[in-house]
């Protein structure tokens, strides 16, 4: 056997580099790149090994969470066919990655990560930033990861590298499986040497297969469609990643069954088709939510089920609702008792077009949804235009910036109350004109998404919105993208605090505690005067060009001078985040104390218990 002598990072690089996807025919390479901030655990690894190599295109992040979530936007705006590796340090590096390594295994994207680690040979124990625990040497920080990662592996020895590859790129390129997988790497095994076969660095193709589904099973699928008097269809992300929204809007159209959308899945149908009939759930519009209240059958497509989805269990409230799980991973077409159906989500849809050929649904039901459809669109028409003579609120801050996109361009967000916004207004016109992480729902993933997205699709607009509570927890890769050349539109929406949590804090009678910037005041709390912080000048601290914008004019001034910038522009924009869109005919379970001497509360209890009671297990 032909063999090469190289390091362990040396031959990770020259792997990593030569591993390609395919489906439908269409062949790209894995990885893109590896995302990387070095230390002592991994500079002379895999640090040297990107330089010496070249394979890989290396780029320079400004926190290791950051870059994690920067490979995630990448990884979900190619539909989970391709993604970055991300490497750090031993020790603080790594851990900032297990919040990314979360938000990647909840969302079921790919990502790689590949974090230093302490010496396997124990020679120097305990080595700058170790954990010890006494009664496990071998345990480290890197532990951490393995609740978060779909595939954990720690390589002690150089020769355990090939088999504990193999392994992670099956996983990353599994469809059901992928999430985040960590190959940690104790930071003297990077730099030994070893004689690996020439054999584990020819090109690599994974085939990216789409499961069809079992025949009987379709069959009884469509029995349930054509006994149903008012179905509709739930559509998830996996309808976007497997490609399908042509199949999705081919089926609507033929049977005249409407289509509500989760989160993953805003834009599996565009806003303005009859069958649509926009988000759904807690964060949904009063079109979806009505019509999900009241179906008899519920196809889930490509969605894992979430509690926003559901309303907490209270969407659903049909007393003989039958559900179908159509999803590539059974665990998901399980849940809720349903009928599963697992295979890809394209390969479904057709196959359930063809056996329900010449059915269609009660018009008077076709008819329904496509007037709510309506009346929604009016209803966005009023939030988006705002009330004469107020403040902007954050609804019409968003209409402005809808108004100004094509429909190509990206909105991406995350956290705060602008997601469930968005999830309601945003028009969208395309299957990648939406991007909200709103799986983990993580504070800080706005401007490094934003920065995936851009890099994964550079001829698309990219417009991040965030609010002010997100932007100061992780603002930090807009100095990345103004290294990368890498143009954003940032929105940032000034709440002067956590406007999402204030609004929820209110609702259940504890009045905003500990959500808003104030200084402290004479009685100890932090009831002072609000802070004044200069946001603009912040993101121009780090490169961009920074303003302060009052009104909707302003705002539509400054998005128009920010698609010909050569640069990437913040737009701080003042809200009153007091100014919030209703809940329409949806709930959200969030406990509220049984107890409480405050009678805000015990009002907000009361309230909250004859909502738990709709609860359907």
């Amino acid at each position: 056997m032909s063999t090469v002598r190289m390091t362990t990072a040396q031959a990770l690089v020259r792997f990593l580099a030569v591993q390609r996807t395919e489906r439908d025919g269409a062949t790209a390479p894995l990885f893109a790149g590896v995302l990387g901030i070095f230390g002592h655990g991994n500079v002379a690894g895999v640090g040297q090994a990107l330089q010496q190599d070249g394979g890989l295109r290396y780029v320079l992040p400004r926190n290791e969470q950051a870059m994690v979530h920067t490979a995630v936007a990448y990884a979900r705006h190619r539909n989970r066919l391709q993604t970055w590796a991300c490497t750090s340090s031993v020790g603080p590096g790594a851990t900032n990655m297990v919040t990314g390594a979360a938000l990647a295994t909840i969302n079921r994207l790919p990502v790689l990560l590949l974090p230093g680690d302490v010496f396997a040979s124990r020679r120097v124990n305990p080595a700058l930033q170790q954990l010890e625990l006494p009664g496990a040497p071998d345990a480290s920080v890197n532990d951490a990861f393995r609740p978060v990662s779909r595939f954990f592996d720690r390589i002690n020895r150089p020769d355990q590298l090939p088999a504990s590859l193999l392994e992670a790129i099956r996983v990353l390129t599994d469809q059901a499986e992928t999430g985040a997988v960590t190959i940690a790497l104790p930071q003297d095994v990077q730099a030994e040497a070893h004689d690996y076969p020439q054999e584990l660095f020819a090109e690599r193709v994974w085939r990216i297969p789409r499961p069809v589904p079992d025949a009987a099973s379709v069959q009884a699928v469509a029995d349930l469609v054509r006994r149903a008097r008012r179905p509709l269809i739930v559509a998830g992300g996996g309808v976007i990643y497997s490609e399908a929204t042509a199949a999705l809007r081919t089926l609507a159209e033929a049977t005249g069954i409407p289509v509500a959308e989760t989160q993953a899945g805003k834009g599996a149908m565009p806003y303005d088709h009859p069958s649509a009939l926009g988000a759904v759930g807690a964060t949904g519009t009063r079109a979806a939510n009505v019509i999900a209240r009241d179906a008899d059958l519920v196809i889930a497509v490509g969605t894992r089920l979430g509690d926003f989805t559901t309303a907490s269990r209270t969407a659903f409230q049909h007393p003989d609702v039958r559900i179908v799980g159509v999803n590539v991973a059974a665990f998901d077409a399980h849940k809720l008792g349903a009928m599963p159906l697992v295979a890809d989500a394209r390969a479904a849809l057709e196959a359930l077009a063809v056996v329900l050929h010449g059915h269609r649904v009660d018009p008077a039901h076709a008819e329904a949804a496509a007037g709510l459809n309506r009346e929604w669109d009016a209803e966005v028409e009023r939030l988006y235009a705002g009330d004469a003579g107020a403040a902007m609120s954050q609804a019409q801050a968003i209409g402005v910036v809808n108004g100004s996109t094509e429909p190509r361009d990206v909105v991406v967000c995350a956290a705060g109350s602008m997601p469930g916004d968005l999830h309601k207004l945003w028009r969208t016109r395309d299957p990648k004109g939406y991007h909200v992480e709103y799986g983990y729902s993580c504070m800080g993933y706005e401007v490094a998404g934003g920065l995936g997205v851009k890099l994964a699709d550079p001829g698309r607009e990219v417009i991040v919105m965030v609010g002010d509570g997100s932007w100061l927890m992780m603002s930090s890769e807009i100095a990345t993208s103004i290294q990368e050349g890498v143009r954003l539109t940032v929105v940032l929406i000034d709440n002067r605090g956590f406007g999402s949590i204030g609004g929820l804090s209110r609702s259940l009678g504890s009045e905003g505690f500990g959500t808003a910037y104030r200084a402290r005041g004479a009685d100890g709390q932090l009831s002072g005067p609000p802070l004044e912080l200069d946001l603009a000048a912040n993101a121009a601290s780090l490169g961009a060009r920074g303003v302060r914008v009052g009104s909707a004019a302003a705002l539509a001034d400054e998005l128009a001078r920010a698609r010909t910038a050569e640069h990437t522009t913040v737009i701080v924009v003042d809200c009153d985040p007091t100014r919030g869109v209703g809940s329409y005919e949806s709930w959200w379970d969030v406990p509220v104390a049984e107890v409480s001497t405050m009678p805000a509360v015990a009002a907000a209890r009361a309230d909250y218990e004859r909502e738990r009671a709709r609860e359907r297990p």
